[in-house]
């Protein structure tokens, strides 16, 4: 399930790589989530003339779905039993399938979740060296995630189909899904982490560090990411709810939502005063959060020479 928005200059290189897997039967879905720029036209010159011997099929939304809505809609179209994430900024390796196949066949198809390492791969397509992520074999339940939640990388992860069979589709608006498709799979039939990169992965996604030039970008990105965030939060209690751990992640998650819950309300449509209540009242968040994103929602512009400075010194 390869999914791009906006990708025209990395798009033909992700699903060069799809098109060169060694595994067969495979059935490659390319959908494109209302890019506004060239990337489903380049998308269509790839998969023109292909006539190897995979499946393929090309999708385009007509509205803008994102990332967890996207995979959901896709994960309902295929055909699999074992549904591979490719990003249209990454490329997966010719031998990703045939291995995560053979792995997660010699388990008797036990496992939910198999994971692989990633290489690091730069704008220019320069490889960098290997990004290893979290050992998820010992993983057995919910105590173990709890305690430890894993570093895990969406990219380059494959899920048994049944995983949405056992707990439906995510919820729209989220974009960091792998921690959700983690412990969905350590709570059913468990997850694996293949020790071998297998997916080159681009540097300057959603998850890279930023500088921000104005109050204004960044107040956009604080809005987006608690979107993300309350999303998770939600999707994460109600899993947790349909596997008999509700009252457990509920605590967990207590500090996280009323984060998100404080965020949300102060900086939504409401009076100054109200908001000046919220700031002195909300005493289950941190008093230096609560400072921070009341200066954001309410006076940005104090903000405004520090971004100045920080932009003009950047490296």
């Amino acid at each position: 399930m390869l999914i791009t928005f906006n990708q025209q200059h990395s798009v033909a290189a992700a699903i060069r790589g799809a098109l060169s897997q060694t595994w067969s039967p495979l059935e490659i879905i390319i959908s494109d989530d209302a890019s506004s720029d060239d990337t489903f036209a380049v998308a269509e010159q790839c998969v023109r003339d292909y006539n190897g011997p995979h499946t393929v099929r090309l999708y385009r939304n007509e509205t803008n779905l994102g990332i967890s809505a996207h995979l959901s809609a896709l994960a309902a179209q295929a055909s699999g039993e074992l549904l591979f994430v490719a990003a249209g900024d990454d490329v997966s390796l010719p031998e990703r399938c045939e291995h995560v196949m053979k792995t997660w066949i010699e388990s008797g198809k036990r496992y939910d979740l198999i994971a692989t390492d990633l290489l690091d791969l730069d704008a220019e397509d320069n490889v960098h060296g290997v990004l290893p992520v979290t050992d998820l074999a010992v993983y057995h339940g919910f105590d173990d995630w709890s305690a430890n939640r894993p570093h895990v990388v969406g990219a380059a992860h494959a899920w048994a189909a049944r995983l949405f069979t056992r707990f439906g589709p995510m919820e729209p608006g989220i974009y960091g899904e792998d921690q959700i498709m983690v412990f969905r799979a350590i709570m059913s039939g468990g997850a694996f982490t293949l020790r071998e990169p297998l997916v080159q992965y681009r540097r300057g996604g959603l998850s890279r560090k930023r500088r921000w030039r104005t109050p204004a970008d960044y107040i956009a990105r604080i809005k987006l990411a608690n979107i993300n965030g309350t999303g998770e939060t939600r999707q994460l209690q109600r899993d947790a709810d349909k596997v008999g751990v509700g009252e457990p992640m509920r605590a967990l998650l207590a500090k996280k939502k009323a984060r998100e819950e404080y965020v949300a309300a102060v900086f939504g449509e409401r009076p100054l005063v109200q908001k000046l209540a919220l700031l002195l009242g909300s005493g289950n968040v941190s008093a230096g959060f609560r400072i921070r994103m009341f200066v954001y929602a309410t006076c940005p512009w104090l903000t405004r020479p520090f971004f100045f400075v920080k932009w003009h010194l950047r490296a």
